[in-house]
């Protein structure tokens, strides 16, 4: 390793450390400069931007904002609410599950972002200390885009280990149990986190102070009025997500070509991702008429575009300076293979905790695990160690805390200790520990 090894590796690191700060487009950008340093400053070869996985994630994302724009996700989230208010003494155990069961369905947290204020006020009417609702929730509906198969953590995952001629259906066949197992462990690490609600001095305080009133069993239905075609754009979105599922899961179902040299080629599990996703837009967009206005007016699109922009820039800077040095890299590291594997899962989660995007962090990582020479199936068991995004506080575990009016969720006043971290770590440390077990049955 010389000293150009080193200048190229600071540049990196200096531009990924600005742009997890800086977040979102900011995190794209701070990539784009790094490449720019890397290729006209130091001479080092561009690598190739991961261009699969960027259309995946924009298929998907396509296909989602024509769900918002024909009412699906809003009907998602009317009946996220609806089954919260079945469970109220459970809320610590039912919200998690229901939130991040709708993050799996459509693939992004924006249709849990919608529920976190009914389950804060739901665990409140049932005098259920809120932060341990709340924290376990923001926790598995944050990280339920590792069992989503629309999600673009997943695209990212099934674009890298689809050249490993791993299917789309192991990796779920991994990720959801996995998820939901973790999802369990991070609801029990605060179900009896706390004292009781109305032991706690600062619920106590704001009730004195006027500052609270029980809801008294008033009805907490957010206003809501369904568009005609909802129902069926959601079922139409489900069925895109079986046939992607069962055409990337069944090779026999998957088209394949011989060339001149008698080379025969199997249609690639991205392209089916790519072509399904935006087939079934088309149909949402015919069969439910979508207005060409509500094509991209939704949050879902805008946030999507932001991630795209946030993976292209960053993946294809550290992509640039791994491909330049992958013999050395390989050759200093060729050990952690089979001494110390979990030593990688320590470093991505570090790594994720300042990226603040579990796609960005896949997109980086799990390359550079298969660099390593770590096997694709171990790295798909531990997946949960990408997913550290939740140390430092973001805006879900910020909004949720004014979502809270009992005052019971905390950000803390040293960064890190503040109601999310219990539930998160738990949740990344027994996922990846159930995950790599499932995986040696999965594989």
């Amino acid at each position: 390793m010389d000293l150009m090894f080193w200048m190229e590796l600071a540049v990196v690191l200096l531009c990924v450390g600005i742009g997890g700060r800086l977040g979102g487009l900011g995190l794209g950008a701070a990539g784009g400069l790094g490449v720019c340093i890397l290729v006209l400053g130091l001479g080092v070869k561009p690598g190739e931007p991961p261009v699969s996985v960027l259309l995946i994630i924009t298929a998907v994302i396509a296909c989602t904002s024509i769900l918002q724009g024909a009412g699906g996700l809003d009907l998602l989230v009317r009946l996220a609410e609806k089954l919260l208010r079945k469970w109220p003494k459970a809320i610590t155990i039912v919200g998690p599950l229901v939130c991040s069961t709708f993050v799996i369905l459509v693939g992004t947290a924006y249709v849990a972002f919608a529920v976190y204020p009914v389950v804060a006020e739901v665990a409140a009417s049932a005098k259920v200390r809120p932060e341990r609702a709340i924290s376990a929730s923001v926790i598995s509906a944050g990280i339920g885009v590792m069992a989503s198969p629309m999600s673009a953590a997943m695209a990212a995952m099934v674009g890298i280990m689809s050249t490993q001629g791993i299917s789309f259906g192991h990796i779920l066949a991994v990720t959801l149990p996995t998820f939901i197992l973790a999802t369990l462990c991070a609801s029990l690490s605060v179900f009896w986190r706390g004292k009781e609600l109305e032991d706690d001095p600062e619920f106590q305080r704001r009730v004195a102070s006027g500052d609270y009133q029980w809801l008294a069993g008033g009805d907490l239905t957010t206003k809501y009025e369904r568009k005609p075609a909802a129902k069926l754009s959601v079922i139409i979105f489900m069925l895109g997500i079986l046939v992607s599922i069962l055409v990337g899961s069944v090779p026999a179902l998957r088209p394949s070509w011989t060339n001149a040299e008698g080379a025969t080629t199997m249609l690639a599990i991205p392209q089916i991702i790519q072509m399904v996703m935006l087939a079934t837009a088309f149909v949402i967009i015919m069969v439910c008429r979508v207005k060409p206005e509500q094509f991209a007016s939704g949050s879902v699109f805008r946030s999507g575009l932001i991630g795209v922009v946030a993976v292209f820039g960053i993946a294809w800077c550290t992509g640039t300076f791994f491909d330049q040095h992958t013999k050395v890299l390989a050759d200093a590291f060729s050990g952690i293979a089979t001494t110390a594997p979990f030593l990688f899962c320590i470093a991505a989660f570090c790594v994720s905790t300042v990226i603040f995007s579990p796609t960005v962090s896949t997109t980086i990582m799990m390359p550079l695990g298969l660099k390593f020479g770590l096997p694709p199936e171990f790295l798909i068991g531990t997946w949960a160690c990408c997913f550290g995004d939740f140390v430092i506080p973001g805006g879900a575990q910020i909004g949720c805390t004014a979502f809270d009016r009992t005052g019971t969720t905390r950000l803390g006043t040293y960064v890190i200790n503040h109601s999310y971290i219990r539930p998160g770590l738990v949740f990344v440390v027994s996922g990846t520990i159930i995950g790599w077990c499932i995986s040696k049955v999965v594989f």
